[in-house]
């Protein structure tokens, strides 16, 4: 049965996968891109794709990377758990593992080679502890033998390996500078230094772990927090700007990462963001730069401090004021949000249009409404037409009755059939009386 039909040109390494895929695909490692043919991000990625394709041949690699079109074999995306396009799987044995990161040649790459290697790789001799310290900024290791927490930690790391490494080594490997209360244990080593696991479920404090205690936000990095539960306090700065203001920020956030970890690093994440495009789409609003706030991706909630942040001290109060309650939450998820976000997007992608193609924008949106308009137009113009001419057909119908004063001619008739009342024989006299002074 053939499996795929290998693409030509620049694409090469990239197989293309058709319905027998399903059938065929568990001898082998796939790194897959589900795609459709009129998504916009998907023609984005395919030059990354090809690239992913041709670094992961070229470094021998057991990983085989394909694409699929997701659209004409919507069956085989189905059972896969496609739900939008791009979506990137690496697929191992009877295991589906998503990629949520961002989407360039090297993070992909990282992904891949993460999730096929072994789930958890042992560190023989301090040598090799040291070198791949060097490699990650947050390493998670188990020290000890079998036990019921190594279990766990197999347990965890086949769960969040999409995210992280996970070692195992001996006591003799850590650095001397490491000291453990008991074994086994599980250690994190970050920030330029470590902290032991203690209680509590494993997986929610690996979770919370496998960030460093300070980070460069971006919307990928955001999204990725919200999983930990955490409220993600950060720095809104312009990178490029180096004034005082935006760079003592920038320190205060640092310093409260760094030196209340202990109080916070439980409820927080501390970082900075660069440039406010993203978060004023995230809070409908135009933040002024530079500034803090804390965001709750949970609930789309947001906090903004109510005074100037000059210090260390003002931080960690409002810190204090957003856990005691005290502090003011805007946004959220409720209904009245729901209609602002609608209208919001909806405002921002006619913005966007105007922005990027004047001419298109006044096509897409302009003619609609001129023909909605000639529409109304015609409508309130026919009514009045209409009024026009009842009210015409009355005035002459009034106009008719008064051209004489012995009355229409049906009031003629009436009084020739005798409908009126008949006069008195002084009232006809009067009556022939005014007659003639009249003449």
């Amino acid at each position: 049965t053939v499996l795929v039909h290998v693409v030509a040109s620049g694409a090469g390494f990239v197989e293309d996968l058709d319905e027998s895929f399903k059938e065929n695909r568990k001898d082998d490692i796939w790194l897959v891109d589900f795609y459709a043919p009129w998504c916009g991000h998907c023609k984005k990625l395919e030059p990354v794709w090809n690239e992913v394709g041709i670094e992961m041949k070229n470094m021998g690699s057991p990983v085989k990377v394909g694409k699929m079109d997701a659209t004409s074999f919507s069956s085989i995306a189905s059972e896969f758990g496609v739900r939008g396009y791009p979506t990137i799987k690496l697929l191992k044995g009877d295991l589906a593992y998503n990629y949520r990161g961002p989407r360039t040649k090297d993070d992909i790459i990282e992904f891949a080679n993460r999730v096929a290697g072994p789930l958890i790789r042992p560190l023989p001799s301090q040598h090799m502890f040291e070198h791949v310290q060097k490699r990650h900024r947050v390493l998670f290791v188990y020290v000890g033998g079998e036990s019921p927490l190594k279990e766990k930690y197999i347990e965890v790391a086949s769960e969040l390996i999409v995210y992280t490494y996970f070692f195992s080594a001996s006591e003799d490997v850590l650095p001397e500078y490491v000291t453990l209360p008991e074994l086994p244990a599980v250690v994190v080593f970050k920030d330029g230094t470590y902290f032991v696991y203690d209680d509590g479920d494993l997986s929610s404090w690996i979770n919370r772990e496998r960030f460093q205690g300070y980070l460069n936000v971006d919307g990928f990095t955001l999204y990725e927090l919200g999983d930990t539960g955490k409220l993600v306090a950060i720095a809104v700065i312009d990178d490029k700007n180096s004034s005082v203001e935006h760079t003592r920020l920038k320190s205060i956030i640092q310093e409260v990462a760094r030196d209340y970890r202990d109080h916070f690093h439980r409820d927080f994440q501390f970082g900075h963001m660069d440039g406010n495009d993203y978060i004023n789409s995230l809070l409908m609003d135009d933040l002024t730069i530079p500034t803090i706030v804390v965001l709750n991706t949970s609930n789309q909630q947001y906090f903004l401090p109510d005074r100037h942040i000059e210090n260390t001290e003002d931080m960690v109060q409002f810190i204090n004021n957003i856990l005691d309650g005290t502090a003011e939450a805007q946004g959220g998820d409720g209904l009245l949000q729901r209609i602002k976000r609608i209208i919001y997007d909806a405002k921002s992608t006619v913005v966007s249009v105007f922005k990027s193609s004047p001419l298109l924008g006044c096509f897409l949106f302009g003619l609609p409404l001129g023909v909605i308009s000639i529409m109304c137009y015609g409508i309130c113009t026919a009514d009045t037409d209409g009024g026009v001419d009842e009210h015409e057909a009355v005035k002459k119908e009034n106009g008719d009755r008064e051209l004489t004063d012995e009355g229409s001619e049906e009031e003629q008739e009436e009084e020739k059939n005798g409908k009126y009342t008949e006069l008195s024989d002084g009232e006809l006299k009067q009556k022939d009386i005014m007659e003639k002074k009249k003449d």
